[in-house]
């Protein structure tokens, strides 16, 4: 099996030595029932957009620290393989922090037990 290549050439995007041109919607998996996925997904395609772009919250996935969660509306691995089963790139924006009218911006409250933490900075505690 051959295995795709993707890049960058001369301020283009490239994808198996071709050009092409990302046109993406939004659209968060977190805040839709995994049910849908597919047939929201289906419809973001219909719509001409040949990417789906996703914000990871961190709090979704790690809600206690060392604990994480990858299952039901938290399998980003599901909806990953659903878009590419439909021929869909995936644009991937992971935390620490989203911007998505998402509870602390993503960020898992336990954070706060610490309470010499500076959040959002690249204080060494909060960025690792």
């Amino acid at each position: 099996m051959n295995k795709a290549t993707f890049g960058i050439e001369a301020g283009h995007f490239v994808y198996n030595g071709q050009r092409i041109r990302l046109i993406s919607g939004a659209m968060h998996y977190f805040r839709i029932v995994p049910d849908y996925w597919e047939d929201r997904l289906r419809k973001l395609k219909a719509c001409g957009f040949n990417a789906v772009e996703t914000y990871i919250p961190w709090n979704l996935h790690e809600p206690k620290e060392g604990c994480f969660n990858f299952e039901g509306m938290a399998d980003i691995r599901r909806f990953v393989e659903l878009a590419h089963g439909l021929d869909l790139f995936v644009i991937v924006r992971p935390s620490p922090y989203i911007c998505a009218e998402w509870e602390f911006g993503g960020l898992p409250a336990w954070l706060l037990a610490d309470a010499n933490i500076r959040l959002r900075c690249m204080h060494r505690p909060f960025f690792g």
